[in-house]
């Protein structure tokens, strides 16, 4: 149970109404005329409801007199009651007007500002570390962002104004009910005060609820890619997870609908409860009024004008406070977009273009790393260089380390101890961006664009992804061509199949693809190949390898690859185990050192006898 005092309380509830700042700042720079159209017809909806009803007080006073009155008396008052009729059906006009013009603008600004805050989200992720991506409790703050907060900075600029709005509707009113009674006024404001503090409390619930949910409902969308995509249903199929998976999303619903249903059904109880407490306050109101045109104090207009004004007041502070609980939900869901956005990443690029040492090549010096959360390294204490024009080639089981080695290179990764140099310059200090041009690597799960041909293979190099003679020089290095040819549309064939006339390719295809993407990066002094061959036969392997021994023969080149017959090729062979070089040296030197690179070389080769 909280121990916060009320004061503790209500400092904790208005706090979170801090955000409403940065949605007026988002609102106001989407569009700044927008904006203030939509206060202007606010002030104008907010003002005009109090005016109609004390107009329709004064038609009904115009009404009796004119039924007792004859001759020109009563033609005067038919006369004022026509004039009053169109004088309420004016502002009927211009409240409607007001109304529809605050719509339209709602309308374009949500779509404006709803594309705003989704540029911003990727902004962002543009900025952010591999890392981030792969822990799964900041991916769920990014999911949260995604989910709604697109929308809630609008949403809550329409409640401030809607509050607005009935603040200036309640003034108006209250102007009039004092006329009658102050206390008419305090009776207006007291009925609505327990609705306020149960929605507070229920508001607060459901986005405590919400925030627990986000892996819940990450493994929903999973379960439904894995059951509705291409690249999941054969194995859906053939292994018949089909039921599995089905039963287990159908499990998270009734667990995020049972939660649901308690508190809908208890915010239902009490809605309906206080609803009661509103109700019974206004008919005691309206009792009090009628009592008072009995007792002749007030006349039948004045009655008819009370009775319209506590119920436009008892509506308008029903609606501030569910406009003030729909602001702190906003802001509590506000909050995560503004977490998210406001997460502060090391700076990773440095300001040098070149290394002061170009003969270095690549330098790792005592590197060791950790992945978040894990006490055993992924590499120990490492350290080797590369010189310019050597091959070298990483040998080990899965987990050994050679994928993490080149993250570390690429600054993907950072190191946790050590340092990695390039050109005699530690790669903290590179430009991020010259860093990697400098750099060509598709890695063993390269991405399958649902782009063109030409394009899934010009990315490798945007500067000159529209040049076609490179991208075509690029598809011939990684013998992609010969197939290219053979499609529809050559290199303006659409690849993948989420869009019309996609053409799908086989896994080696793909891989093509990916190795001409690599061979797009002509300008890189490193190339890396981390297994990209593995669905391609020996024979190609050992073509695309040959292409790739020619192609750096003034580079770095690194390859990855469990095939010997390729690794034979490098200058220079490194066996990782356990995220530590265990040998090293070139094949011959390997195989005479008969330690566990031979032993994995003989064990293949016997394979193929």
């Amino acid at each position: 149970m909280s121990t916060d005092s009320p004061a503790d309380r209500l400092g904790k509830f208005l706090s979170v109404f801090k955000y409403s700042r940065v949605a007026l700042t988002l609102v106001w720079s989407t569009s700044a005329a927008l904006t203030v159209i939509m206060g202007l017809s606010t002030l104008v909806t907010g003002i005009l409801p109090a005016a109609i009803a004390s107009v329709g007080g004064f038609i009904v006073d115009a009404v009796v007199t004119a039924l007792n009155t004859t001759g020109v008396d009563q033609e005067d008052a038919q006369m004022r009651v026509l004039y009053l009729v169109l004088l309420e059906a004016g502002l009927v006009v211009l409240i409607s007007a007001a109304q529809r013009i605050n719509t339209v603008c709602q309308s374009i600004l949500r779509v404006l500002l709803g594309n705003k805050i989704n540029v911003m989200i990727l902004e962002k992720a543009l900025t952010l570390e591999l890392a981030h991506f792969e822990d799964s409790e900041f991916y769920d703050k990014l999911t949260r962002a995604r989910r709604e907060a697109s929308s809630r900075p609008l949403s809550l600029i329409i409640k401030t104004f809607d509050l607005i709005r009935n603040m200036i509707s309640l003034l108006a009113i209250a102007v009039f009910l004092l006329q009658f009674s102050p206390y008419a006024v305090l009776l207006l404001v007291i009925a609505g005060i327990p609705a306020f503090i149960a929605e507070a409390k229920f508001s607060g619930e459901a986005f405590r609820i919400y925030r627990r949910r986000s892996a819940e409902r990450r493994m929903q969308l999973y379960l439904e890619m894995v059951l509705t995509r291409e690249d999941g249903v054969k194995e859906v199929k053939l292994l018949d997870l089909g039921k599995l998976f089905l039963e287990r999303y159908v499990g998270i619903f009734k667990k995020i609908y049972q939660e649901d249903r308690n508190l809908v059904l208890r915010r239902g109880l009490w809605g309906f409860i206080l609803g009661i407490f509103a109700s019974a306050a206004f008919y005691f109101a309206y009792g009090w009024v009628a009592f008072a045109a009995i007792a002749a104090t007030i006349s039948i207009g004045q009655m008819t004008m009370y009775i319209a004004q506590f119920r436009l007041g008892q509506n308008s502070v029903s609606d501030s406070l569910t406009s003030v609980n729909g602001m702190y939900e906003d802001n509590l869901y506000l909050s995560t977009l503004t977490e998210y956005l406001d997460h502060k990443v090391p700076e990773t690029s440095g300001e040098t273009s070149i290394g002061p040492n170009p003969a270095e090549g690549i330098r790792f010096e005592n590197v060791s790393f950790y992945y978040p959360g894990t006490t055993i390294p992924a590499l120990e204490n490492l350290s080797l260089t590369i010189k310019p024009g050597e091959s070298l080639a990483l040998v080990g089981e899965n987990g050994s380390g050679k994928t993490t080695l080149i993250k570390l290179l690429t600054r993907l990764y950072t190191p946790t101890e050590g340092n990695v140099y390039l050109e005699g310059l530690n790669i903290k200090d590179w430009d991020i961006h010259m860093l990697r041009a400098k750099v060509g690597v598709i890695f063993q799960d390269f991405a399958r664009y649902q782009l063109m041909v030409g394009e899934n293979i010009g990315i490798g190099d945007v500067n000159n992804i529209d040049k076609r003679e490179l991208v075509s020089e690029a598809a011939g290095k990684g013998m992609a061509d010969s197939f290219i040819q053979d499609m529809p549309d050559s290199y303006d064939t659409q690849l993948g199949t989420w869009f019309n006339q996609g053409k799908e390719l086989s896994g080696g295809q793909w891989q093509k693809i990916a190795l001409s993407r690599a061979f797009m990066r002509s300008e890189a002094d490193i190339l890396i190949l981390d297994e990209p061959t593995a669905a391609i036969d020996a024979k190609a392997e050992a073509e695309i390898f040959s292409h790739f021994r020619e192609l750096t023969s003034n580079k770095i080149s690194i390859i990855i690859s469990h095939r010997f017959s390729t690794v034979r090729m490098a200058d220079h062979i490194i066996v990782l185990e356990k995220g530590q070089i265990s040998e090293q040296g070139s094949h011959q030197e390997l195989i005479e050192l008969n330690g566990h690179y031979a032993t994995l070389f003989r064990l293949q080769a016997q394979g193929y006898k």
